[in-house]
């Protein structure tokens, strides 16, 4: 067989260069191909017959499983039920980048790698391909891992249909490997991310408020809880909107109920609610139960740690605890809905 090699844009890569080589995957070939690490070979992991060359062309034994390519960070929640909000904060930190996770399988028993690389070429070849990418490095095993598509090429040559070259790997060493298969995340490779960097990320509480518009209220207490919070550097607090189209800042309600109380949240910009952020959130605190329905509909797995905030008022079980919407109502109505934000901040700070 001879290898065919592709000179390909870096930051900018050819669609049908990408869109020839995803057609080789898909058909049961090997390509070698760039991340950011170092270079790699990818085959459709679905495929038996792709998979035992794979494991030929590396020399690996059967007992030692390959690790897969995905191209958005919240996709990782569909190839593992390990759904700890410990991994999507280490993806949402680390990802795109040289960061391997391994994390229990869909099959009993078994654990997976998983990966989002921080390169353009990559990125659209496992987007393109539209299956799952299986991407060992690009050597025999126990051989240095390639930095070039040359040196992949010096053992890869003649066993692969094709090779991507982009140039030098950026970093030009191996991805950290995470283990969270016994229980807290361990780093047993290292690369660019160390244990103390993923011990910090892993150790920091999320606490995730949401409103409709992400305008008033979820701000109102996103910014209360942060200055009650100011000196514990374990816990950051978020907040969104279940209705976030266009960004925008908070309302003047918002922005004078908070000046009142010594808190410039001038600089605040509306995000939507996404699941990476449901996903990663430790204690998600919403306005109103329609909230709390659309989050369960978007998104069932969170509902064990989805609240009203108004439950962690004074009388909560015993009224209406969806907490009013202000927008666009006098200042009085701030103050009654930021009254009984606050008042159930205090007991939510009890639990933190």
């Amino acid at each position: 067989m001879k290898t065919e090699i592709i000179k390909i844009h870096p930051e900018f890569p050819e669609r049908e260069k990408i869109a020839r080589c995803a057609k080789i995957i898909r058909q049961g070939g090997l390509v070698v191909f760039p991340t950011e690490t170092v270079y790699g070979v990818a085959g459709d992991e679905h495929n038996n017959r792709a998979m035992e060359r794979l494991r030929t062309v590396k020399r690996r034994s059967a007992d030692k499983p390959f690790s897969i390519l995905i191209s958005k960070k919240d996709e990782v929640a569909a190839k593992t039920p390990f759904h700890d909000t410990r991994v999507f904060k280490l993806a949402d930190r680390y990802w795109p980048g040289p960061l391997t996770m391994i994390l229990s399988s869909m099959e009993e028993g078994k654990t997976i790698g998983i990966r989002m690389p921080d390169h353009p070429v990559a990125l659209a070849l496992v987007k393109e391909s539209g299956c799952v990418i299986a991407a060992p490095s690009a050597n025999f095993e126990n051989n240095p891992s390639p930095r070039t598509c040359e040196e992949a090429l010096r053992d890869m040559d003649g066993l692969v249909e094709a090779a991507l070259d982009a140039g030098p790997a950026r970093i030009g060493t191996a991805s950290t490997i995470v283990d969270f298969s016994k229980g807290k995340p361990l780093v047993t490779r290292k690369g660019e991310v160390v244990q103390e960097d993923v011990d910090e990320v892993v150790n920091t509480k999320l606490v995730l408020m949401v409103c409709t518009g992400n305008s008033c209220r979820s701000v109102m207490a996103e910014y209360l809880l942060k200055d009650k919070l100011r000196r514990r550097k374990d816990i950051e607090v978020v907040s969104a909107g279940t209705n976030v189209f266009l960004t925008a800042g908070a309302s003047s309600g918002a922005l004078r109920f908070l000046r009142k109380k010594g808190i410039d949240a001038k600089g605040h910009i509306s995000r939507p609610v996404t699941k990476m952020l449901l996903y990663k959130a430790d204690l998600i605190l919403v306005m109103a139960q329609q909230h709390r329905d659309m989050i369960l509909q978007f998104l069932p797995e969170v509902g064990k740690r989805t609240f009203l905030l108004g439950e962690f008022a004074e009388g909560g079980l015993k009224r209406d605890m969806d907490i009013a919407d202000p927008m666009g109502l006098e200042d009085s109505v701030y103050e009654e809905s930021g009254r009984i934000i606050e008042e159930a901040l205090e007991k939510v700070i009890k639990i933190l």
